[in-house]
């Protein structure tokens, strides 16, 4: 009788890495630098990707690789404290410790820096600059132009200090400290006043920096800005999203005929798995892409914030999308 453990698709899709270093980089910030145990090359990653880190009690958060993509032997994550938070950054804080080995998803990127820019603005506010400090390295490494502004409360608060310190000598990296006033800090309006020919904006932080920079980036050319939520943003009065979704429809799987119904009160994904269809979930608010699943027919009304239009007209995010007709049939 063989007495070798069983490979599940889970551990497949996982790595175990060790903490090498934990670093204090601002108020509340800590960088974790994740190896192989074995000193082996990690899986390869592109500017702007993320991990989902598995903390205890089944705890899955994503967080971004912050270092340069050349660099195959680590990856680190920037973590900030939040006290209100869901609690898996706290977790995180008061878990981790150097030398242990911790179970981290493969790389994945809905935050791609698109090629063929003559030029790119990063702008980042608060711990929204880690994915924007690998596109940095990687724009570096590749000579493309690129300027990138750094929004924070005060120096205190600012992550990396010293591995930004020489592109803000070259003139590359703008800090702007507003003192907890976003009104004294980047007049972000009249930075993306004016887009130049081929040029690019990519946007990351809290939610009020992320509406300042939707709202300013209105006019630029389709296909020239890019953005990532680390959370759903909150909708108010008068900003509910279109609800042309049915209350229930069927979902039908496409490699064996079988159908599901899936309620009001649940998402695909939840149906899925009462059904004893294995999918795999992680945010449940549609930001990471981990239960992304392409649909052969059927309309959707998709509810995310990482697929492209071009990626909605044959994908969904089984969290959050919903059916406007009967059937919606899945590739699976």
């Amino acid at each position: 009788m063989s007495t070798q453990p069983i490979s599940t698709q889970a551990d497949r899709d996982t790595l175990d890495l060790l903490v090498r270093q934990i670093r204090f980089e601002g108020r509340g910030i800590h960088s974790y630098e994740l190896v192989d145990p074995e000193g082996a090359p990690l899986p390869p990653f592109t500017a702007g990707a993320h991990v989902d880190i598995h903390l205890a009690g089944g705890v899955v958060r994503q967080y971004s690789i912050s270092n340069a993509p050349r660099e195959r032997h680590r990856y680190v994550i920037a973590v900030l404290r939040d006290e209100r938070g869901r609690g898996g950054s706290k977790a995180l804080h008061e878990q981790w410790r150097v030398q242990d080995i911790v179970r981290v998803s493969r790389p994945r990127n809905n935050f791609r820096l698109v090629d063929g820019a003559r030029r790119v603005l990063l702008i980042a506010g608060g711990i929204g600059v880690t994915p924007l400090k690998a596109m940095a390295h990687e724009l570096e490494d590749a000579g493309v132009d690129y300027e990138m502004h750094y929004c924070a409360k005060d120096a205190s608060c600012a992550a990396f200090a010293e591995e930004f310190e020489p592109m803000r000598a070259n003139g590359r990296l703008h800090f702007h400290f507003d003192g907890g006033d976003p009104s004294a800090g980047l007049d972000i309006r009249d930075l993306l006043n004016q887009p130049r020919d081929g040029e690019h904006v990519y946007y990351c932080g809290p939610g009020g920096f992320m509406k300042a920079c939707a709202e300013a980036a209105e006019h630029w050319p389709s296909g020239t800005v890019h953005f990532e939520h680390f959370k759903a943003p909150e909708r108010g009065p008068g900003e509910q999203a279109a609800n042309d979704a049915l209350d229930s429809f069927t979902v039908r799987i496409a490699s064996t005929g079988q159908d599901i119904e899936v309620s009001k009160e649940e998402s695909i994904a939840d149906a899925l798995a009462q059904a004893g269809v294995a999918m795999e979930t992680s945010c449940c608010a549609g930001l990471c892409g981990t239960c992304k699943v392409r649909y052969l027919e059927g309309e959707v009304e998709h509810n995310d914030y990482i697929l492209s239009d071009e990626e909605k007209t044959g994908y969904l995010t089984a969290c959050v999308s919903r059916a406007t007709s009967k059937v919606l049939v899945l590739d699976l």
